[in-house]
């Protein structure tokens, strides 16, 4: 692939991953058409918050955006990473959107990663920080990234004022590992965690009784932890949910997550995570459907060896992603249906993709 060559997108979908992808193979985009037929066109304020975020984790990289947000143009710089870095996510995206893609991009820095990112916590529309620290980032272990990575809640953040902090760090590598994440095995044991700010100690409580009326039905090893925060930690709005993970024999790990919004009460909190957990269960991929994207994209950058992967139900933003790695990086992933397990076993080889800017230990 030429880097003097420009890749045009159109639309405002898998904004994310195109940055990334750009990022990683130092390949300038355009994207064109953002949101161009809409009462509100051009870029949202998350998106540009995305891209400031970048550009402090960069160093000579260009952003041009033209003057109703609607066309852009990023060409990208070296990621350098560091630590000390701070950024404010904002109050229309949760601080787990940012972080997907920090997943993504850290591990390939000059430097580790250690940035404090403030905002909202918990939130419906992005995953919650609990489920990234959970389910996430023990996926890179596969990878090959373990040792030094970290996510620690400092502050709780709800709709709508946030006022949550979260401090990430992520090591560097020279190259990942090739992965093999098709052996699921059986669900042993669910955990997870209900958290609350500036409400009763007893509405967490109502919340895992409620997810627990219906887990101990299929599981006797479920136990989910409260975190209460008050005063200060406890941000800028009230608020409380529930994230849960259950575990299979074979290291497995299916997250869902409910926020309460709208009214809801504790009861109903509980109730639609643990039906959202065994729905993930039920699909019988290696990752769940919030995760596909990041495997998929990391398995494409390992060396030049064979990767597999189960997964269930492809999410429709997966199937975007797909048909972007196969136009970015050249790689068109093999998908066998599995009829026994009505899952996927999607397969690819990746394109040795190595981190220039670490030096050699």
């Amino acid at each position: 692939m030429s880097k003097n060559q420009s890749l045009n997108f159109k639309g405002c979908s898998i904004f994310r991953y195109r940055i990334i992808a750009s990022t990683l193979t130092g390949k300038a985009i355009r994207i064109s058409d953002i949101r161009a037929n809409t009462e509100s066109p051009g870029l949202r304020d998350f998106e540009a918050s995305f891209l400031r975020m970048i550009e402090k984790l960069s160093n000579g990289c260009m952003i041009e955006i033209n003057d109703t947000g609607t066309k852009m143009r990023y060409k990208p710089g070296v990621l350098v990473g560091g630590t000390g870095l701070e950024h404010d996510c904002g109050k229309t995206r949760g601080i787990g959107w940012f972080l997907e893609a920090l997943l993504c991009i850290a591990p390939f820095a000059k430097n580790p990663v250690a940035i404090t990112l403030t905002g909202i916590t918990n939130e419906e529309t992005s995953l919650c920080v609990d489920t990234l620290r959970t389910v996430t980032m023990p996926l890179l272990k596969h990878f090959g990234i373990s040792e030094g990575l970290e996510l620690r809640v400092l502050k709780r953040g709800a709709r709508p004022n946030g006022g949550g902090e979260v401090l990430f760090r992520c090591p560097v590598v020279k190259t990942l590992k090739p992965v093999n994440l098709v052996n699921i095995g059986h669900v042993r044991r669910v955990r997870g965690v209900a958290y609350a700010s500036k409400v009763s100690p007893q509405v967490p409580n109502r919340v895992v009784d409620s997810a627990k009326s219906i887990l101990n039905k299929v599981l006797p090893d479920v136990y989910v932890y409260t975190d209460h925060f008050k005063g200060n930690n406890a941000g800028n709005s009230s608020g409380y949910g529930v994230s849960l993970v259950a575990e299979t024999t074979n290291g497995c790990l299916y997250g869902a997550e409910a926020c309460a919004e709208g009214g809801q009460i504790p009861e109903d909190v509980g109730l639609i995570a643990a039906k959202r957990l065994l729905q993930e269960v039920s699909q019988g991929g290696f990752v769940d459907t919030s995760n596909q994207g990041i495997v998929l994209l990391l398995a494409v950058c390992c060396p030049e060896d064979v990767s597999r992967v189960r997964l269930g139900r492809l999410s429709p933003n997966t199937i975007k992603l797909l048909r972007m790695i196969r136009d970015v990086f050249g790689v068109v992933y093999r998908i066998k249906a599995d009829d026994a397990t009505k899952s996927l076993v999607l397969s690819c080889v990746g394109v040795g993709f190595k981190n220039m800017a670490k030096g050699i230990a």
